[in-house]
């Protein structure tokens, strides 16, 4: 039997979303949790393998077990057993088709980032900062450049495994409330770093350290050394994957904080 579960995390607990040898990742946790409900060892394949301190609210996860058990306890009974940080939000019954990785047709992040000269405090660990004020026009500017399917080299970090550098770009818009900034994105799929490393440049747009043509620049030279620095990983959120209809699983969800645009 296939399940597919989707999970919410506060990324900051945890070494990022794969298994790692501390037994910190947030696969080592959840993995662990199916098994003791399952009473067999589980593998669990994500939809996205975030990194240390990013967040997500709306990740997919599928694996195969031979247990049977109702729903509720791939949900309250695995939560009853998972670190405080970590929550499966639903179970689905899924045919052996379904991926969590590879059937996904979209995935969406939200970065929140907040523009003060002080740091922020409640949301410290849940928010990026910037210590100056910016220019959200530019940036919006800067920011529409990228929509579309492009070679978003300039965007990648070096480590990135991707076959390809090419990925579509489908929406991004940026939204303010007070001091806070909410980027949103929203691709086929995404490269190692592509959204954080977005974010430092628009930043620098924003600073007015670059025009908003810079953007454009950038992506036409394929260049990452030609980039803004990368932006910290704690303002960014996998907030929706989606998948073909057939399968029934849309996971979405929204930051509570930050109410969207009326």
């Amino acid at each position: 039997m296939r399940i597919a579960l989707g999970l919410s995390y506060h990324g900051a607990r945890f070494d990022g979303w794969q298994s790692q040898p501390t037994g910190r990742g947030v696969q080592d946790h959840v993995e662990r949790a199916l098994a003791a409900i399952a009473q067999e060892p589980i593998r669990v394949t994500a939809a996205g393998r975030t990194d240390a301190g990013v967040h997500a609210l709306a990740q997919v996860v599928h694996f195969d077990t031979s247990a049977s058990r109702p729903l509720s306890a791939w949900v309250r009974g695995v939560n009853s057993s998972l670190d405080p940080g970590i929550a499966a939000e639903w179970a689905a019954p899924v045919d052996d088709s379904f991926h969590a990785r590879f059937s996904a047709i979209a995935r969406r992040y939200h970065y929140l980032l907040y523009c003060s000269p002080v740091r922020p405090s409640v949301l410290g660990g849940l928010a990026g900062w910037f210590h100056q004020p910016v220019d959200v026009a530019a940036m919006r500017e800067g920011l529409r450049c990228l929509l579309g399917r492009h070679d978003f080299s300039s965007f990648r970090a070096a480590e990135c495994q991707a076959k390809t550098p090419f990925r579509e770009l489908r929406q991004a818009s940026i939204d303010r409330q007070d001091r806070y900034l909410l980027f949103a994105f929203e691709a086929d799929a995404f490269l190692h770093h592509m959204i954080r490393n977005i974010v430092g440049c628009l930043v620098y747009v924003g600073a007015g350290r670059a025009p908003a043509s810079w953007m454009a620049e950038l992506l036409a030279a394929r260049d990452r050394r030609l980039a803004a620095p990368t932006f910290g990983a704690e303002g960014l959120y996998l907030t929706a994957v989606r998948y073909p209809p057939r399968y029934e699983i849309q996971a979405e969800s929204v930051l509570p904080w930050f109410p969207p645009p009326s």
